[in-house]
């Protein structure tokens, strides 16, 4: 296996929301399953607007009418719940920016269409707060746990794979040849302050991505 395909590999078992679920029988279990699946997703929202901080087992049960014994039974402790939100912020994340793109040729194409894949996810929010990453990491860069790592994990994967998109530009010959972890490192940056700027009303922010980009992506002369 190639380095490329190393590394998109590395990417892809992490930014993946592909991997078949247990298949569950047992009613009890079902709607157990199902309500933590409603617990963490509403989790993901709170935290979007009020960071991961501000998720607490008895505000979630009050937020959803349910018992707080019922969600403790399910989740534990506030880690095991803000876990659950970054696992299915994940989710979400990969369904509506990376899974579309996946039948798009790598390289310019497939990295154009993940920018504009995610643009969308943060103009028309998908969590009230924007991108649920941008809106949480800072807190959490300077904690060491789980939490950041969960966290940690996800940010990494995602620049890895804008990092093996431009890689795979270089080498097909469609951009100059460039530092593709710092073009990668680069573009994140641009689009963390574009999800800050949309927040903040700024209406012309996707269009200052797509130019830096584009910047990345000039033909070879």
């Amino acid at each position: 296996m190639s380095e490329l395909e190393q590394q998109r590999s590395a990417s892809g078992d992490i930014l993946s929301a592909d991997r078949p679920e247990p298949v569950i029988t047992d009613q009890r279990l079902l709607r157990g399953a199902q309500t933590r699946r409603t617990i963490a997703r509403h989790a993901v929202d709170v935290a979007s607007m009020e960071g991961l901080n501000g998720l607490s087992l008895g505000r979630l049960a009050t937020d959803l009418g349910l018992s707080k014994s019922g969600v403790q039974t399910l989740f534990g402790t506030k880690e095991n719940l803000q876990l659950a939100a970054i696992d299915c912020a994940r989710e979400e994340f990969v369904a509506a920016v990376v899974r579309p793109v996946r039948g798009t040729p790598h390289g310019t194409t497939r990295l154009r269409a993940l920018i504009e894949h995610w643009i969308a996810y943060a103009e028309q929010p998908l969590f009230p707060g924007g991108c649920f990453r941008a809106a949480n990491i800072a807190d959490f860069d300077s904690r060491p746990g789980p939490v950041r790592d969960a966290l940690v994990r996800d940010q990494t994967a995602w620049v890895d794979l804008l990092a093996a998109e431009l890689r795979a530009a270089a080498d097909a010959g469609e951009i100059a040849d460039l530092d593709v972890d710092f073009a990668a490192f680069q573009i994140d940056a641009v689009l963390c302050a574009a999800n800050t700027a949309l927040r903040l009303g700024d209406e012309d922010a996707p269009d200052k991505v797509r130019r830096v980009v584009e910047g990345f992506l000039a033909p070879p002369r």
